[in-house]
């Protein structure tokens, strides 16, 4: 468990098959205190989870990040929270579902991205520190940039690089990211030069 930001921590697992860190992320934002997409955690991280303060809510960014969702809300108490595009989906009832605009653990902008891999995909913005927090809308790989997932995982591939526009517009420093390494200088521009190129 390391601190990345204030307020903001990560602990990772490293996925063999895609040699890429899958991220959890612990966000206190002063009005509540959220996992978002958490991954497995060792005591050590739940120790250091304990300290900090117990989450009150477990943020999945899309359907496939479930991940420790469930040890999460039996370990802490914490509910679960989904799109409602992707609560039928989950392997797991959530708790309570969110839409697009919603604003959660009191500071989280909900954006949702249509077209993605998941119908529920989104990302969380958190606009009074610029920080964008991302699932499986894109990759941190390599390091320093951003990626979509291969066409292959996308129903249309065209539709996915269009509903990634939505985040054209957010003012960012910073992305933490579900899969791969975090940008926390030069974010904003890694961003807009991604989505110009998709754009073509």
């Amino acid at each position: 468990m390391k601190e990345l930001l204030d307020g903001v921590w990560t602990w990772s697992v490293f996925d063999e098959a895609r040699q890429v860190d899958f991220n959890g992320h612990l966000v206190d934002t002063g009005a509540g205190r959220a996992l978002v997409d958490p991954v497995p955690w060792t005591p050590e991280d739940e120790a250091a989870l304990e300290r900090l303060g117990p989450p009150t809510e477990v943020i999945l960014t899309n359907k496939d990040h479930r991940r420790a969702a469930a040890r999460a809300r039996e370990r802490f108490g914490a509910a679960v929270l989904v799109h409602a595009l992707d609560r039928p989906l989950l392997d797991l009832d959530p708790d309570r579902t969110f839409e697009d605009g919603d604003l959660l653990a009191g500071a989280l902008r909900v954006v949702h991205l249509p077209g993605q891999k998941s119908p529920g995909e989104v990302a969380l913005h958190w606009p009074a520190r610029r920080l964008l927090l991302l699932g499986d809308a894109l990759w941190g790989k390599p390091a320093g940039r951003l990626t979509m997932l291969p066409d292959a995982k996308y129903a249309d591939p065209a539709a996915a690089r269009r509903g990634l526009q939505r985040l054209a517009d957010l003012e960012v420093d910073a992305i933490l990211v579900g899969d791969g390494a975090p940008l926390l200088g030069g974010a904003g521009q890694a961003l807009r030069d991604t989505l110009a190129a998709l754009a073509r």
